[in-house]
């Protein structure tokens, strides 16, 4: 699409992005900001109307032709479809224990049942081999829907809450119940996953829901709609595909709450949608995750756990992938080689050809990662790897020693195959440059020393951290997986899915008896006085003001 067509269409869509007054946001200009969403925009469209499904094909630029040919997702729908889910959800439907049990159930069916349309149509996005898509999208989200399964019981149950001799006689207690219609944008490195966990938390806490998947992921996209109307109670959960328009005439409507995972400046734009309507934002962003490698580890098992949460991680197209490593300028050459081995281990001689090993998602991806490799201060840096391949979409698996800070592919998040490592003299030197950049979502560290361990933890501050491995912390079902600051706002997983899309309510209970009349005026000195103690909350105090013996000055 020429810039000049693509600015018209979206300022139809949304001009408020292009207006002068909204510089309250912090962002850039609306130009700027489109031509990001643009790169990741999809050819195919899927318009969700209020009775059925519609799909629309559109040519490969996204042309202002075809979108005039063919109708868009637009607001007016968008508002239809939201009254439609909020007369559901208004009706007590998607309240009842009965009703969440039986969407996650379906849910699980559907995983047993479609496994393998589910791992086709991500490798037909990612190039995902079999096992890495089974076990990072599939069993993942399995795992969270048994865990629901199994726990949502307990969740809905009121919180006893001690109260306080004010109000006794007393009970009190908070109450979870539902925000109403949720709102999910999805990504497109973990399409599945990134789409079904939200969901599962906002079915678990009552909600109706609408998911709007990535349009760069489109197989699994298309194959989304068609299990939700399979499997799901689509009077209460929709679907939404389509690219910018779509997201766009989502996001002007008043929603209780929105999750949206992708970039920090994707996620200002959803923010600043979300402020118009007082609505809270979940906010799943991302940013520079950091591991810092000590010297007296067990290199080996070392190298492996970051291969792992680098480049079989979706070849590094992950929020929570290593963005770069921090070690000391003698260790480096050892851990250099380990990796090197590690490669080898994991991916064979060939690491271009390997097969356990997703491709680049997108040609505009490959070619952003090609320049972050080709600027003239890195490209000289390389020590493992640099070879790609547009047709294929491949890049290998790049290790590259002390880029400058100040080139781009230590400004921005990689998102790709390339790992720098940053020696320094002393790991405490590591602290200064992980603080100079946004908080990560989640900082790594590699060490048998206590001490270090402790000093990190508490010097460094992102949304999540793991010690001595990558990635794995996010199994754990206790744990809360969110950002901080610019890589994010908000958590969810297991119980905190439930808490981020229910409202806490607090509720107290009294009956008629115990009422004093120390709490009515005329306030007389004597009831000044027991009133006083009785907010102290002192025992003595308070015997002593029944019985006339208070100290306490009173007006």
């Amino acid at each position: 699409m020429g810039s000049l067509s693509c600015i018209q269409l979206l300022h139809h869509h949304n001009p408020v992005l292009f207006s002068k007054s909204s510089g309250s946001t912090g962002l850039k200009s609306g130009i700027q900001r489109i031509k990001y969403l643009t790169n990741l925009s999809h050819p195919t469209v899927t318009n969700f109307t209020s009775s059925s499904f519609l799909k629309i094909s559109c040519s490969a630029t996204l042309s202002v032709t075809s979108e005039v040919e063919k109708r868009s997702f637009e607001a007016d729908e968008a508002n239809l479809l939201v009254k439609e889910l909020q007369g559901v959800f208004n009706s007590g439907k998607t309240r009842s224990y009965e009703w969440r049990i039986s969407q996650l159930q379906s849910i699980e069916k559907m995983l047993e049942e479609k496994e393998k349309d589910i791992t086709q149509a991500l490798h037909e996005d990612l190039a995902k081999p079999y096992l890495e898509a089974f076990i990072s999208e599939i069993s993942t989200t399995k795992g969270s829907c048994k865990h629901a399964l199994q726990e949502l019981k307990e969740w809905m149950e009121p919180e006893k809450v001690k109260t306080s001799i004010t109000t006794y006689p007393s009970t009190a207690e908070i109450v979870s119940e539902p925000l109403g219609v949720v709102l999910v944008i999805s990504t497109w490195n973990f399409p599945f996953l990134l789409s079904l966990d939200p969901v599962i938390g906002a079915i678990c806490a009552g909600n109706a829901v609408v998911l709007k998947p990535s349009e760069i992921a489109p197989a699994t996209s298309s194959l989304l709609v068609k299990l939700f109307r399979e499997y799901l109670d689509n009077s209460a959960i929709r679907v939404v595909e389509g690219a910018v328009p779509e997201t766009t005439a989502l996001l002007e409507q008043k929603w209780d709450k929105i999750l949206y995972t992708g970039s920090a400046r994707v996620g200002r734009i959803v923010m600043a949608a979300a402020a118009k309507h007082l609505t809270p934002v979940i906010l799943e962003l991302g940013g520079k995750c950091p591991a810092v490698v000590d010297s007296n580890i067990d290199l080996q098992v070392t190298a492996r756990r970051i291969v792992t949460g680098k480049w079989a991680l979706n070849s590094g197209q992950a929020c929570i992938a290593v963005d770069y490593i921090i070690t000391t300028k003698s260790f480096a050459p050892m851990l250099i080689e380990a990796l090197k081995n590690g490669l080898k281990e994991c991916f064979g001689e060939n690491l271009m050809e390997s097969k356990d090993m997703s491709r680049i998602v997108s040609k505009s991806q490959f070619a952003r990662l090609v320049k972050l490799l080709d600027e003239d201060k890195v490209s000289d840096k390389i020590v493992v790897g640099g070879q790609r391949d547009e047709n294929k979409l491949r890049i290998a698996p790049t290790i590259l020693l002390d880029v400058p800070q100040d080139t781009e592919i230590m400004k921005e998040e990689i998102f790709g195959p390339l790992l720098p490592i940053i020696t320094v003299e002393k790991l405490e030197e590591s602290y200064d440059i992980i603080k100079s950049k946004p908080k990560p979502l989640v900082a790594y560290l590699f060490t048998n020393n206590d001490q270090l361990k402790q000093d990190y933890v508490q010097n460094i501050s992102s949304g999540g951290m793991c010690i001595n491995d990558t990635v794995i912390h996010l199994t754990v079902p206790g744990l809360p997986f969110g950002g901080v600051e610019e890589s994010g706002m908000g958590s969810y997983h297991g119980k905190f899915s439930f808490d981020g899309f229910s409202h806490k309510k607090s509720v107290m209970y009294r009956s008629f008896d115990g009422d004093a009349s120390v709490r009515y005026p005329p306030y007389t000195p004597q009831k000044q006085r027991l009133l006083k103690a009785l907010i102290s909350g002192n025992l003595l105090r308070i015997i002593q003001a029944l019985i006339g013996w208070s100290n306490d000055d009173v007006e």
